[in-house]
């Protein structure tokens, strides 16, 4: 059974960072593409950042472009992203997502197992 876990999230004020991880168990995780989503209160799920299979192509969202990292240690079958300068427009559930295939996936219909998400919530 695929389990893919969020943790780290939390409340920060306006420019502080945080840490997600998602630690991934029931698949070869090395062999997965993934992602990270974010889904704020009456709004659509959307694409944060997005990590190929070795860790050595990303892909962004302009919104967190130079803010934010993703980064993988296959060996601990575990994705992370690095917030840094964080605004109140962040405030949202944070999702990670695994999706098959080599090509970095922006879309959220790509991805074949979901976390249940955590929250971050950023004050002004």
């Amino acid at each position: 059974q695929v389990q893919l876990v969020e943790s780290g999230g939390g409340s920060v004020q306006a420019g502080g960072s945080l840490r997600l991880s998602c630690a991934a168990s029931g698949l070869t995780f090395s062999a997965y593409v993934m992602g990270w989503f974010r889904q704020a209160p009456g709004k659509e799920r959307e694409f944060v950042a997005t990590i190929n299979w070795s860790g050595g192509s990303t892909y962004y969202a302009d919104s967190v472009k130079g803010r934010f990292t993703i980064s993988r240690d296959n060996a601990k079958n575990t994705v992370y992203l690095q917030m840094n300068s964080l605004k109140p427009e962040d405030t949202a559930v944070y999702y990670c997502a695994a999706g098959g295939g080599r090509r970095l996936l922006t879309t959220g219909d790509n991805y074949k197992y979901w976390g249940q998400g955590t929250q971050v919530t950023v004050s002004s």
